[in-house]
């Protein structure tokens, strides 16, 4: 055990924010703090960090904090506390351990501090200047590189991705992950926390709970418990009420009364289960159907040039009904000028653009949120929706978030993102059947993207959307347009599918499957047309798709065979040992008596069937089963040939 806090309290300004918490730091683990706003995060890093105490608490037995060694901590601010006066090469030095400005040690360390600072971003001609010379976002990743420059024992980071672009975020994950000791850390980026973290606290009510794994493991793990616990208290709530009419009907009784106090006495001795707090998430169950279904072909654009005076960029494109689609690039790539003209609110510079017969569409961007409404947003949705009850309005509102108080709250009074919410609540509760969305999660809390990224997930019809939020990406496209420079590249794969080829993890094994996922996703590569289509590393045209597919399933087939000459071979050894057996036995009985035949049915000659024949049965119909497979997709490959 590294580090650990036992039965620890504090409070700050006389109110507990953390209150007999546990907490414990093993090895090199990458520990994720997460919980709303006001939780007691950062307060529980600034304990961490040692610059505030557990408070008094006579009914704790030792001093509550302990260490297995003297540990250094080194903690990231939100706001940089560095000497403004010095140059960025002056800090950095600071922080090496060599005195001796020739030492190969010395050497080492301003080539790491050169790697680090270039990784952030900065050129290295920019260490000669001073410190308060950089933004407040630059200064903030300055002090971040001093900061992994030192190497602590507990490396604590306070919303590390703050003023970080992309790429350098991108660049982070992959030094936390090799970081050789523990790092404790607050971010609402859960891409970060997906990507870096191996346990996950979190702190409600002023109390802490370990979660094994990453972020998603985590909320994944809270579900269940919640339904675990609420489970629970309504077995205990119906035992207890069940207890109660006993003693109801029983207590004036004089040959049962004893029998009503017993039962009153085990409904008194009970120990309570508190009624668990909801999750703040709605997880939409069901399918969201668009009202009406359309076309096959949604939109297709060819040679399609869009911008304003001049053209950004051009491409060629047509999209499935079904897919999902998340948009990628910077900024100023055109993701934005293409989604409007998409919406019919700009118009194409050059080239074509069409929807499908019978296209529903709804449009979001930061315009569309920003409504203006003395009504309530009960008031206001109904009035969108004359056709609904009271109660049907108050149902749907409460699955965005808007249950209770929340709906009686005037629209004009809602946050930014809480107008988002209602919109994009509003855009859904319409059912179209193609969604533009134009970061349609800005400004939200991660309660509210979640709750939003499982009605994306409901909704059965087509989505394009540009978000920032990796994870939000991940959980709901499956497809990725990158823009790039003045190209477009069409991705037919998940984000997380794209992320694994760009950084080369992606490993096949001779025996790789042709999952269904992964059928579905690259059936999107026919979705656009083969003249246009779009090169992104080796993936891109429908030949090495078709020569993907069927060397996949040549090897699954190739696989089945070998396994089926390996069972095989095994009984027919078995047969020929079995049949060697007899003879052997045989043999000996005949030295023994003329006649053996009856005695060789007593004598433990083995006549029995094949004990492998059931797994030997199993193989050849796996083997078959990618023989079929292996054909069919050559009869598609056949077809489509044909057809071009």
């Amino acid at each position: 055990m590294l580090y650990q806090i036992t039965d620890g309290t504090v409070a700050v300004g006389g109110e507990t924010v953390l209150s007999h918490i546990s907490f414990e730091i093993k090895g090199k683990e990458k520990i994720a703090l997460v919980g709303r706003n006001g939780a007691g995060k950062t307060t529980l890093l600034r304990l961490l960090a040692g610059e505030i105490s557990l408070d008094r608490d006579d009914k704790r037995a030792g001093a509550g904090i302990f260490t297995s060694k003297k540990l250094t901590v080194g903690i990231l601010h939100q706001v940089p506390v560095l000497d403004g006066d010095k140059t960025v090469e002056e800090l950095l030095l600071e922080a090496c351990p060599a005195e001796d400005g020739f030492s190969r040690e010395r050497f080492e360390y301003e080539m790491e501090y050169d790697r680090i600072f270039t990784g952030f971003g900065f050129e290295k001609e920019e260490k000669k200047r001073k410190f308060s010379s950089f933004s407040g976002g630059e200064q903030t990743k300055i002090s971040l590189i001093r900061l992994l420059l030192l190497k602590p024992d507990i490396l604590l980071l306070d919303e590390p991705t703050n003023h970080l672009d992309l790429k350098t975020v991108q660049w982070l994950e992959e030094y936390l992950q090799k970081y050789e000791k523990a790092a404790v850390f607050v971010s609402h980026d859960r891409f970060f926390l997906d990507q870096v973290a191996d346990v996950v606290y979190e702190l409600e009510d002023g109390r802490l709970k370990r979660y094994p794994g990453n972020y998603t493991a985590y909320r994944s793990q809270k579900r269940k418990d919640i339904q675990t616990a609420q489970k629970a208290y309504e077995r205990q709530q119906q035992e207890l009420k069940r207890l109660d009419d006993l003693v109801k009907r029983f207590k004036n009784k004089p040959r049962k009364a004893a029998f009503a106090r017993s039962r009153k006495k085990i409904a008194e001795r009970m120990e309570r289960i508190e009624k668990p707090s909801e999750d703040d998430v709605h997880i939409f169950t069901g399918e969201i159907q668009p009202a009406v279904l359309g076309s096959k072909w949604v939109l297709e654009a060819e040679h399609l040039k869009v911008g304003y005076d001049r053209p950004l960029l051009e491409l060629s494109l047509r999209v499935r009904r079904g897919q999902k689609i998340g948009i990628l690039g910077d900024n100023g790539a055109g993701k934005t000028t293409f989604l409007k003209t998409a919406a019919g609110l700009l118009a194409p510079l050059k080239g074509k653009l069409s929807l499908g017969n019978g296209t529903v569409m709804g449009y979001f961007d930061q315009h569309t949120a920003d409504i203006r409404s003395d009504q309530t947003v009960a008031e206001h949705f109904h009035s969108l929706f004359p056709s609904m009850t009271e109660k049907e309005v108050r149902s749907i509102l409460g699955a965005y978030l808007f249950s209770g108080k929340k709906a009686s709250v005037k629209v004009d009074s809602l946050s930014g993102g809480e107008k988002s919410r209602l919109v994009l609540a509003e855009i859904l509760q319409s059912r179209p059947n193609l969604m533009l969305l134009d970061e349609p999660t800005n400004h939200m809390d991660i309660q509210a993207r979640e709750t939003l990224e499982s009605a994306f997930q409901a909704y059965q019809g087509t989505i394009l959307f540009i978000s920032h939020d990796r994870y939000f990406i991940r959980q709901v496209a499956d497809a990725v347009l990158i823009f790039e420079g003045q190209s477009v590249m069409y991705y037919p794969f998940g984000y997380q599918h794209y992320l694994d080829r760009m950084r080369g993890d992606r490993k096949e094994s001779p025996a790789a499957r042709i999952k269904a996922e992964e059928q579905a996703l690259i059936a999107g590569l026919r979705a656009v047309p083969k003249a246009e289509r779009h090169r992104l590393r080796e993936i891109g045209t429908e030949e090495a798709y078709q020569d993907w597919r069927l060397r996949l399933a040549g090897e699954a087939m190739e696989e089945a065979r070998r396994q089926v000459e390996i069972l095989w071979e095994k009984k027919q050894q078995w047969e020929e040992e079995k049949l060697l057996r007899v003879w052997d036995l045989a043999e000996g009985l005949q030295e023994n008596s003329g006649d053996w035949g009856n005695e060789g049915r007593g004598s433990g000659m083995d006549t029995g069937e094949y004990p492998g024949e059931e797994a030997l049965c199993l193989a050849m119909d796996r083997w078959t089963d990618a023989c079929l497979e292996w054909y069919q997709n050559t009869e598609e490959n056949d077809e489509e040939e044909k057809a071009q």
